[in-house]
């Protein structure tokens, strides 16, 4: 177990670590091309520069949502900022990182004592939402079962995190638990560029991309009728 454990400490760690980093930087600069490309074969290349950065206050500050769903809304946002800031700003974590890539945030991490009720807050939370989108009819037609298990898969470092600081347990328990956080948050790492949570890194280019995306090419509307079977027809 000592040694599976220092495996996934170390290159573990660093291999899915590199996964995160290289697959989401390839969304981004594909993002990014896609968006010019076209803007280029767009007629109108005008970008509502004030409307763009209106939605994306917007959407990183969802004032709107707390008129629509207020409880929900301050569930969600809570959950958002235990779930990235007590893994960045831990002791713990920021002495992994730099033994194992080098970059060092100790300075700055949180006391032992407010970690360990962010962490709580959000397993409680991650748990409120989950239940939330489940008991909704709405929320259920839309959802993929990916959307139900991703609050579950990214409780478990939390959950399993909170068992190896607080609970008095043997040795190899610990080892277990231990070796469950560090294999939970590796498989986070590497599921992240390649499903809905690579939007944490998307999100202040998406209000961008989508106000290019949504000047249409010259004989867009042809092309749509064509794909829709409709060409010819008066609509």
């Amino acid at each position: 177990m000592e040694s599976l454990l220092e495996f996934a400490k170390g290159p573990l760690f660093r291999f899915s670590f590199a996964i995160m980093i290289l697959g989401l930087l390839r969304l981004l600069i594909l993002a990014i091309i896609n968006a010019y490309q076209i803007k280029n074969k767009a007629k109108d290349k005008v970008i509502p520069k004030k409307y763009v950065r209106k939605l994306t206050f917007g959407y990183l500050f969802p004032i709107r949502a707390f008129r629509v769903k207020p409880f929900y809304a301050l569930v969600s946002i809570i959950f958002h900022i235990g779930l990235i800031f007590t893994p960045l700003l831990l002791f713990d974590h920021a002495l992994l990182f730099d033994n194992a890539i080098g970059i060092s945030w100790i300075g700055i991490t949180l006391s032992k004592q407010i970690a360990d009720v962010l962490t709580i807050v959000t397993i409680v939370t991650g748990i409120i939402l989950l239940i939330l989108r489940i008991s909704n009819k709405q929320s259920r037609f839309i959802s993929r079962k990916q959307d139900f298990l991703w609050p579950l898969i990214l409780i478990i470092p939390s959950f399993s995190g909170l068992i190896c600081a607080q609970l008095v347990v043997s040795p190899d328990a610990y080892n277990f638990f231990m070796l469950i956080h560090i294999l939970s948050g590796c498989l986070i790492f590497i599921l992240m560029p390649f499903s809905k949570i690579a939007h944490c890194v998307l999100m202040p280019l998406s209000q961008w991309i989508t106000a290019r995306v949504w000047k249409f090419p010259p004989e867009a509307g042809e092309e749509v009728l064509i794909n829709l079977g409709k060409e010819g027809e008066k609509l």
